[in-house]
């Protein structure tokens, strides 16, 4: 690039080459040298997060009578387009970086600084309004970084992930209502077992993901704990006492959540267990979305050669080679979302473990990984609602065809004629290619009222004995 593409600014290791048009300075600049590895960046809602912060940060500044008011109106005003996204080409860090996020936060801090200066007519790079004296006022990139990742987990939790998850939840609700007559058999160890109502199979789906909900709403408690205030080392130093309490209930009103300052900024700072908390809910939840999905899957199997209790939409073809082919996409995506979740919550409990004295130091990674895995979530469930879970109709006949066909049918006859006996039936249906009924009427063991009655799917998806 031409030479005029450039400006100089400088930070405390001296000047650096940043291009003309950037926001950021110096120390951002440094950082995108440093760290050109993976190209994946904070996400939007840590972006905003972080302008939250600075912008209720500036305004608990100028209300404490430490920062003048014309320049922290300007700061509020840049933090603004931080929180609406207008700025989010000027935050062009690696995720793989310094373990604080310092590099990130310092990022924030001179974007906000240079457009503020830009607001207030100035040249930008002249630091009249300065990215650490001004912006970063009663903050450390220590508590920022801590804050910004559970104001963003949260606010995505309560804002995305839990609307989508229950959208699933009362769409497999109401298909258990429309499925709760159909009368299908049911499966343990991938074998035939009693009778269950496909409807009281999908009722089991809805109430593993209505459980998740539950669990997720659980860690607002300590999602909601915020680390600003501490500074440095969890001490407070170099900010005002009143600065962490007024802070975050600004924050907690432009979000709607109750934030709140952490109980023990030592805790807060030192380890990000509540992260750790938040990524094993989801991890929780992706796993029961792994299960329904498979079900659903094989389920539909076929269309003729495999399960075929239910009949899946089709969305696409399935096949380049072979014609007519449609394949259980949605369900196959939403495993591969789970796969990647679980994965996730991996990387970050091994990144809780390096919470090394006052500092835990891999946080950037810690905060792509759980926000990763609650967007993840969030579009999958909601996809899979749509495009899957809505469109499912119940194969009538095929359940019912392979009730009578199925040896768990002497189950309800163990009451009645003992399990020996009962055995026997199964082993010699299964070698003879007769039915339990066929049997019993053969051998005379029971009448044809009382084999009738024994032997009624729908009586057997209930509880009680047959006698």
């Amino acid at each position: 690039m031409a030479e005029q593409a450039y400006r100089i600014e400088r930070d405390s290791m001296g000047e650096m080459r940043v291009p003309a048009d950037a926001l950021y300075g110096a120390q951002t600049q440094r950082a995108v040298e440093n760290f050109p590895i993976s190209g994946i960046r904070f996400p939007r809602p840590f972006i905003r997060a972080l302008g939250l912060i600075k912008r209720a940060a500036a305004e608990t500044n100028a209300e404490l009578g430490l920062l003048d008011q014309r320049v922290a109106g300007a700061i509020v005003q840049a933090a603004n387009e931080v929180i609406e996204g207008k700025l989010d080409e000027h935050f062009v860090l690696d995720i793989f970086q310094t373990g604080s996020g310092t590099s990130t936060n310092m990022n924030a801090n001179e974007v906000i600084a240079n457009r503020a200066i830009q607001i207030l007519g100035g040249q930008i790079g002249s630091r009249s309004v300065h990215p650490n004296d001004h912006v970063n006022m009663g903050q450390s990139s220590n508590d920022v970084i801590p804050s910004a990742i559970h104001i963003a987990a949260l606010e995505q939790m309560e804002r995305r992930l839990i609307p989508a998850l229950e959208a699933l939840r009362d769409a497999l609700a109401e298909k258990a209502r429309a499925f709760d007559d159909v009368i299908k058999i049911g499966r343990t160890h991938l074998q035939d077992a009693t009778p269950i109502r496909l409807g009281q199979e999908f009722s089991g789906y809805a109430s593993m993901v209505d459980h998740g909900i539950r669990r997720l709403r659980a860690v607002r408690e300590h999602l909601a704990e915020l680390a600003l205030g501490g500074t440095a080392v969890g001490t407070g130093i170099n900010t005002h006492p009143e600065f962490p309490r007024r802070t975050i209930a600004r924050i907690a009103e432009a979000t709607g959540l109750p934030f709140r300052e952490a109980e023990n900024h030592f805790e807060a700072q030192g380890s990000r267990d509540a992260v750790v908390e938040a990524s094993g809910q989801l991890r929780t939840v992706a796993t029961s979305l792994m299960k329904i999905a498979n079900d659903i899957r094989w389920l539909g199997s076929g269309p003729r050669c495999g399960i075929g209790e239910i009949l899946i939409p089709p969305t696409q073809p399935g096949s380049s080679i072979m014609p007519g082919k449609v394949n259980p996409v949605m369900s196959e995506m939403l495993m591969m979302v789970c796969a990647q979740v679980i994965g996730n919550d991996t990387a970050i409990a091994v990144s809780n473990t390096h919470g090394n004295f006052e500092l835990n130091v891999m946080m950037p990674v810690m905060a792509h990984n759980l926000l990763q895995s609650i967007e993840l979530l969030a579009n999958g469930a909601a996809t899979f609602t749509e495009r899957c879970v809505r469109g499912i109709e119940a194969n009538r006949e095929r359940c019912e065809a392979l009730i009578e066909g199925s040896l768990a049918m002497v189950t309800s006859l163990v009451p009645r004629l003992g399990y020996d006996t009962s055995a026997d039936i199964a082993k010699e249906a299964y070698a003879t290619g007769r039915t339990v009924r066929q049997l019993i009427l053969e051998r005379g063991l029971l009448s044809e009222e009382e084999t009738a009655r024994l032997l009624d799917p729908r009586r057997m998806t209930e509880p009680g004995r047959a006698e």
